[in-house]
């Protein structure tokens, strides 16, 4: 039996280990001083103002709900072609959750559709107070047109960019805030980067941040200008709300900070592992993923979709050639409006998302790591192509 091929996996250097190392021999293993290093970084390579890391990028999208003020009889509004904690945040906090339809070519938040939704919800008197973008596989929404459309129907931004650390927009570091309020990124060991578990919000709005920091660690200040009366001595603190916590600790945080030393280099080989796909799969019945000529993409996923009457074989039966093969690949994402949950609480109807209905009947989820060879790719496309139990005689 051949090795097998994970659709992702992290990538750890001798340098990673030692910078967690370090950590493990310092006198801080969490509240140090590497976490506020990382968050320093991460803001001076996006080219933005604050950043608030935390434990996991679904307790930063819930943070950055809550920092907007979202609760009971707000409306948010998502793509539904994402992990459910772009959309359960909103929960979370309280309010409702509805979708956007997506693209059918960068498969991400259509504009289009949000700009049609949003008139129709304005005369209906049900206007989201939140949209979360989803840079769904590290390729950025049309954050510019979405921008406009929240200046015009007064809606804020939350860009939900776990996939998008290294990514670009028309010449902008994904989480800079250009165009939205907050910007979370995701940690995992399968993003760009790694800190085991972990997230971030970034934000240009110093108020907006202190509120964040503030609800990561119980909603406690040590900031006399916060408190509600002069504090007893140093080492007087007050909690001023309700918070959580959703600290991040130094192990992750170092780990962070070595990874993020190599995200460019991360970065251009996933866009070289994209090349040779594209390349050898080009004559294939598949339509491959498209990068928009505004976006530079990290590439978090490479997903194909599958033209069924081309390949003579629908896509359950090529997913499971592929996972026969040693090939484990995945599907991104189903839509969360058919998650039971969801059809529970909204009893949403799949014809009113004719975009993400089409391309969930049709995606699969190929590896794509740094580590992934030409090779591994060459037994991806013949994996891919060669029926179960076929033999090929030499």
């Amino acid at each position: 039996m051949k090795n097998q091929i994970p659709y992702g996996r992290h990538s750890i250097d001798q340098s990673d280990i030692d910078a967690v190392v370090s950590v493990l021999k310092s006198d801080f293993l969490t509240q140090g001083p590497l976490v506020p290093l990382f968050e320093k970084m991460v803001c001076e390579y996006v080219g933005v103002k604050n950043g608030i890391a935390v434990n996991s990028a679904t307790s930063a999208l819930h943070l950055a709900c809550l920092a907007l003020n979202v609760g009971p009889g707000d409306i948010v509004w998502t793509s539904p072609i994402s992990f459910v904690a772009s959309s359960n945040c909103a929960l979370y906090c309280g309010a409702d959750v509805d979708f956007v339809d997506i693209d059918p070519v960068s498969y991400n938040m259509s504009a289009d559709a949000l700009s049609l939704k949003l008139e129709k919800a304005k005369l209906e008197n049900k206007l989201p107070k939140v949209v979360i973008p989803v840079h769904f596989s590290g390729q950025s929404c049309d954050m510019e047109k979405i921008f406009a459309l929240s200046k015009e129907f007064g809606f804020r931004i939350i860009e939900d960019a776990s996939h998008a650390i290294g990514s670009n927009y028309k010449n902008h570091k994904v989480g800079s805030c250009e165009f939205s309020d907050i910007t979370v990124f995701s940690f995992h060991p399968v993003k760009i980067i790694t800190t085991g578990e972990g997230g971030m919000c970034t934000t240009s709005d110093d108020e907006l941040a202190n509120t964040i920091y503030r609800l990561r660690s119980h909603g406690i200040t040590r900031n006399p200008k916060e408190m509600t009366e002069p504090p007893d001595g140093p080492w007087y603190y007050q909690q001023i709300d309700l918070g959580y916590n959703y600290r991040m600790n130094d192990l992750q945080a170092a780990l962070g900070v070595s990874q993020l030393k190599r995200l460019d280099s991360i970065v251009q080989r996933r866009q070289e592992i994209k090349k040779y796909y594209d390349k050898i799969l080009n004559d294939l019945p598949l339509i491959l993923p498209k990068q928009m000529e505004y976006n530079h993409s990290s590439l978090h996923l490479y997903v194909i979709q599958v033209k069924e009457k081309e390949m003579l074989a629908d896509r359950k039966v090529v997913f499971e050639r592929l996972r026969a093969g040693g090939i484990l690949v995945n599907v991104h994402y189903i839509p969360i409006y058919r998650q039971p949950y969801y059809q529970k609480k909204y009893s949403f109807l799949p014809s009113s998302f004719p975009n993400a209905e089409s391309y969930y009947n049709q995606c699969i989820s190929l590896p794509i790591y740094p580590e992934l060879t030409n090779e591994d790719m060459d037994r991806v496309k013949e994996t891919l192509i060669t029926p179960i139990g076929h033999q090929v005689l030499f």
